[in-house]
């Protein structure tokens, strides 16, 4: 919904007919546009994003970001989720945009600008590579952090950690926690949840006085769980209705971020 409308003093349109035909685009340094999408998800009960091969230069055989060129006409959001539609077969993801990265020398091409886009997902199956793709992979967050972790291309371990830190803010204040979840679940699992995208270990009893103390967002179900040990069932909860945490949930340090190692090694 657009809540200012469109307002142009009378005649504007004229005057400037002269200036746009007498301006001079080549003054002005050539900056391409390109689209980077950070799609993260759970894998094996831990953080994941999705990363391409690259098949052709340059970095070629080095992973990547879901992304590319901004189209003549066409805007922002319709490049990431066509890029990402074409390069691992996945779509009706809701993206939102990260940040702009514009560092002259990210890509040894020319002068890019790419502005990423970011997605916390429930996995959606074994992507497949497509375009000028070699291959399609979830890696786990920690892989990619280990010395011994993949080549990554460009500026992209910056911008997987970036989107980490996004995810673990998106979950402290909204429920995108629960779309991991089952219609009903224990707190233990939504305590999971939390530990993978924070990766780090919360305590149980203040997780759960915290998580019940946010009015609409889980509501018991009245019915418990199945046994698996020698203890009582686990009650079982459901969605509230809350759209945002209020208060938000914390986790117990600062976001963590992604750094060093494999990362940052680019030739």
């Amino acid at each position: 919904m657009t809540l200012i409308t469109e307002r142009h003093r009378p005649g504007v349109e004229a005057e400037e007919a002269g200036f746009v035909a007498a301006y001079d685009p080549s003054a002005y340094p050539r900056v391409a546009v390109t689209v980077d999408v950070a799609l993260l998800t759970l894998v094996k009960g831990g953080l994941a994003v999705l990363l391409v091969e690259r098949a052709h230069p340059p970095f070629a055989g080095h992973w990547a970001l879901p992304g590319g060129f901004v189209r003549e006409g066409e805007s922002l959001d319709a490049a990431a989720v066509r890029e990402l539609g074409e390069e691992t077969r996945l779509s009706k993801v809701v993206l939102e945009q990260l940040r702009a990265y514009g560092d002259p020398h990210r890509d040894p091409r020319m002068w890019i600008v790419s502005t990423a886009f970011v997605a916390l997902t429930p996995r959606q199956g074994r992507p497949r590579a497509g375009g000028d793709a070699a291959d399609a992979v979830w890696w786990a967050i920690d892989e990619l952090a280990a010395p011994d972790g993949p080549w990554i291309a460009f500026d992209h371990h910056q911008i997987v950690s970036d989107a980490v830190v996004w995810a673990g803010e998106r979950i402290a204040t909204r429920p995108d926690a629960l779309a991991f979840l089952d219609d009903e679940f224990t707190l233990s699992d939504l305590r999971h949840v939390y530990e993978a995208v924070w990766r780090r270990p919360l305590d149980p009893a203040n997780f759960r006085r915290s998580a019940l103390a946010i009015d609409g967002f889980v509501e018991p179900t009245g019915t418990l769980g199945r046994g698996g040990g020698r203890g009582r069932p686990a009650e079982l909860y459901r969605r509230g209705p809350a759209r945002r945490l209020d208060p938000p949930l914390r986790a117990p340090t600062p976001a963590a971020r992604v750094k060093g190692g494999a990362w940052t090694r680019t030739g």
